[in-house]
């Protein structure tokens, strides 16, 4: 389903308003996912069991620590846990317990409420590429991340209709100070953007500002009923939570916004090279992370997270797109299922410098197999580069096409008496063809999914138009996109104090680097 927010079009009849129509600029936007086929489960329920019965003893046995963070050491004592210096040892039950206080789903608001987003169940929510410092596009090359970069990664991604949600460090905009970035991230998302969007996790003031500025746009009432951010808080594997991550965590959970608690995993450095060990560390890890959100506020909105890859033996580089990292993100998806919380995983990954045959082959993969697993939230979706080093322009938009195949697959099978297509059957008879026939005629609007960037045109046409490979074509499709760009309403006096608060914050204290 999707819906169109046009530009103004041409008054008129005739020949020149068909013109002007077919010229306006408009924005199209579809609907989240929502799945219409079945998962793919590649674990059977022995194999579920054993994986379970492990990380209950992982989190028993071994434990996972809680780094620089008293509080939470105290949190843990409080609920029973066994606590030996900055180590927790759960007893067996307690996080599973704790976890069945988060929701099986929730909403994230949009400030355009037709852009609000259900995480969880049978939905899929696709947002773009977090966090590289480094940017390249076919006229710079590669170089630092800008905030003119930043914000035009922002706009692209208003202006991409298979992308529901506009993200958070699309990339890190190095010529803007450490301690005062995040403001100018998050007034981009707020102003270019009316999707939603992701919060600041760096250090404990930054959350606090993400939740203020978010008041600002919605209304503090609002925030405080509602998700309006999800945020990323990644486990510093093997079973290490550090104080920054948790920091983000608490002001996230305290004010009842999402976090995605995500172990951060590279099979064979931060996790064992096996799948099913890979799997029991991560089922430990957020089951450990979820059940401390509920100790901070039980019914804080949570999302079972796993970002993971496998490493090249020989030169010790992640890889992706490989066999091994689906089978982990097709397992995770079963077990964050059995657990009732929504799942994060998946991408378009790619160890790719350029956006080439190797990056197309392995974000293809991971895509794929994000939709087959069953992800809600799949950050990464498009723009990723280089082991997620590099946004880039051309690869976010090829990625932003390929997602309309994503959403296509996932409407399953019409069977409806129009998708049985009888009537063309016995129209056509033997022999015949089915270009001109009224059942082709009625359907052929909608009938296949259309690419708006590869070439399908004859050599001939292709050689005349000078012979473009398909980043040449997607280095148009940016300028294009930017050029027809119009960024969406937002009342004066709001915009006035977002201005005025990212004002005043970063005039209060002196600029940081590091």
């Amino acid at each position: 389903m999707s819906d169109e927010m046009g530009g103004r079009r041409a008054r008129g009849g005739g020949g020149a308003a068909r013109r002007a129509d077919r010229t306006a600029v408009r924005q199209e936007f579809s609907r989240y996912i929502e799945r219409n086929i079945p998962n793919f489960e590649i674990l059977n329920e022995e194999a579920l069991q054993i994986i379970e019965a492990n990380a209950e003893t992982v989190l028993a046995e071994i434990g996972v620590n809680f780094v620089d963070n008293p509080a939470a050491l105290q949190r843990w004592r409080d609920a029973g846990a066994d606590v030996q210096g900055e180590r927790v040892r759960l007893p067996r039950g307690l996080a599973r317990t704790l976890c069945a206080t988060a929701p099986r789903s929730f909403v994230q608001h949009a400030r355009n409420a037709d852009r609000n987003v259900t995480i969880g169940g049978k939905g899929l929510v696709l947002a773009p590429v977090y966090g590289p410092p480094f940017v390249r596009d076919a006229e710079g090359g590669r170089r630092y991340a800008t905030l003119a970069d930043f914000r035009n990664f922002v706009r692209l991604g208003q202006m991409s209709k298979y992308l529901h949600h506009s993200g958070g460090t699309v990339c890190e905009p190095t010529d803007v100070p450490v301690n005062k970035r995040h403001l100018d991230m998050l007034h981009a998302h707020m102003t270019l953007a009316d999707k939603p969007y992701m919060g600041s996790v760096t250090e404990r003031s930054r959350c606090v500002d993400s939740v203020e500025m978010s008041k600002i746009l919605f209304g503090a009432d609002f925030v405080d009923q509602n998700t309006v951010m999800t945020s990323l808080v990644n486990i510093n594997s093997p079973l290490t939570f550090d104080p920054i991550m948790m920091d983000a965590l608490e002001v996230y959970a305290a004010a009842g916004q999402a976090c995605i608690i995500s172990p951060f995993i590279v099979g064979g450095a931060m996790a064992p090279v096996t799948v099913a060990g890979t799997l029991t560390q991560v089922l430990a890890e957020v089951l450990a992370g979820v059940a401390y959100s509920q100790l901070v506020r039980a019914g804080a909105p949570v999302i079972f997270g796993a970002f993971v890859t496998s490493i090249d033996m020989n030169s010790g580089a992640p890889t992706f797109g490989t066999p091994e990292a689906a089978q982990i993100t097709l397992g995770a998806g079963q077990l964050a299922r059995r657990l009732g919380l929504p799942y994060r995983s998946a991408g378009a990954f790619c160890g790719s410098k350029l956006p080439d045959a190797q990056a197309a082959y392995e974000s293809a993969n991971s895509l794929n197999i994000g939709l087959l697993s069953g992800v809600n939230f799949m950050l990464h979706a498009c723009g990723w580069l280089e082991g997620g080093l590099v946004s880039s322009f051309e690869k976010y938009v090829m990625d932003a096409d390929q997602l309309g195949i994503l959403h296509r697959l996932a409407a399953g099978i019409d069977v409806s008496a129009n998708g049985q297509a009888m009537e063309a059957i016995r129209e056509v008879g033997p022999g015949g063809h089915y270009l001109g026939c009224a059942h082709t005629q009625a359907n052929f609007k909608d009938a296949f999914w259309r690419t708006e960037l590869l070439d399908y045109k004859p050599f001939e046409t292709w050689d005349e138009e000078g012979a473009r490979d398909t980043v040449a074509l997607a280095g148009v499709r940016v300028k294009k996109m930017l050029g027809d760009y119009q960024a969406p309403d937002l009342d004066p006096a709001i915009a006035e104090a977002l201005a005025e608060f990212v004002a005043k914050k970063k005039a209060s204290v002196p600029d940081a680097f590091l």
